[in-house]
């Protein structure tokens, strides 16, 4: 029961950051459409491109932390908590696919770069890394608690590399304004969707991870078989597996076979115990059986005939 409020503070908390880092972005990107297709600006377009998949990423996100926080009933044992891993899934594909787009375009815009007013790209540029580091600032919140959910750390992501962006896109206006070199308003969209690119595989890998039921980073499945296995009483531990359900969820089966002398019901509360504070591993289910012992070898008594006469 601790733990499920815990995950369910946690989730408050993301739902509050999330729809007010929402609230910047969508503001601000529409001024930023706006004055892209003025200044004529691929790199502030491509930007505007990517606070609209911020815009998405954070609404995604605040509908899968809604969903997370229902509690598991029916079939749903685990309740809804993996929808979390599904947003943040989404928004790598979307970072994928976004950041492609822009490097084809990049490309285009170098063999044949237009006249970009480096004024406007400069003004909201500079005003885009104000409002990005504000968003960050309010995403980076929940975390101060502990670690972020894969769900809120997807939309971080899609933040941080806008943040970045947008300090690319002012240095490419500052370049254009001094020297007229336009082509750096499309170097900056190839540096920009590199980032896109970049924060992608860091979330397709993490959320495959948890998909294909791998352990969780920083726990090492050999390094807690041998812990268990190293307990005073224990005998054996095989089937031993460790998944994370959801984001800051992991969890740990194991079939432990103890002495045929032992209190299998003290020493599973402290094998318990053992992985709650040595490994973070609040959610586990242990099998414990008491070892079978060995039967000692059959006696055959062997009888000789009876060669008395009586027996003919």
């Amino acid at each position: 029961m601790a733990h499920e409020h815990a995950h369910g503070s946690s989730r408050d908390a993301d739902s509050r950051a999330l729809k007010q880092a929402l609230t910047v972005i969508v503001v601000f990107m529409a001024v930023e459409v706006a004055a892209g297709v003025v200044a004529s600006s691929l790199a502030l377009l491509s930007d505007a491109a990517h606070m609209l998949t911020d815009a998405a990423a954070l609404a995604l996100s605040l509908a899968a932390a809604r969903l997370a926080a229902r509690p598991a009933r029916g079939s749903m044992t685990y309740g809804l908590g993996r929808v979390e891993i599904l947003s943040a899934q989404a928004n790598g594909v979307t970072l994928l696919v976004l950041g492609l787009l822009i490097v084809y375009d990049a490309i285009r815009r170098l063999a044949s770069p237009p006249a970009v007013h480096g004024a406007v790209v400069l003004a909201v540029a500079l005003t885009g890394v104000l409002v990005n580091l504000l968003s960050e600032r309010i995403l980076r919140g929940p975390s101060d608690q502990g670690e972020r959910s894969l769900n809120v750390e997807g939309s971080y992501r899609h933040i941080l590399t806008d943040l970045y962006g947008f300090i690319a896109t002012a240095v490419a206006a500052a370049v254009i304004i001094i020297t007229g070199f336009s082509r750096a308003d499309a170097l900056a969209s190839l540096l920009i969707a590199g980032l896109m690119l970049y924060a992608s595989y860091g979330l397709l890998k993490a959320s495959g991870r948890v998909f294909m039921e791998a352990a969780p980073a920083g726990l090492d499945p050999e390094q807690i078989g041998l812990a268990l296995a190293a307990q005073e009483g224990v005998v054996e531990v095989h089937d031993l597996h460790v998944w994370e359900v959801t984001s800051g969820f992991p969890a740990l089966s194991a079939h432990v076979v103890v002495r045929a002398d032992a209190d299998c019901h003290d020493l599973r509360r402290g094998l318990e115990r053992m992985l709650d504070e040595r490994f973070h591993l609040h959610h586990t289910t242990l099998q414990v059986d008491h070892e079978t012992p060995l039967q000692p070898p059959l006696q055959i008594e062997v009888r000789q005939p009876d060669d008395s006469p009586a027996s003919h």
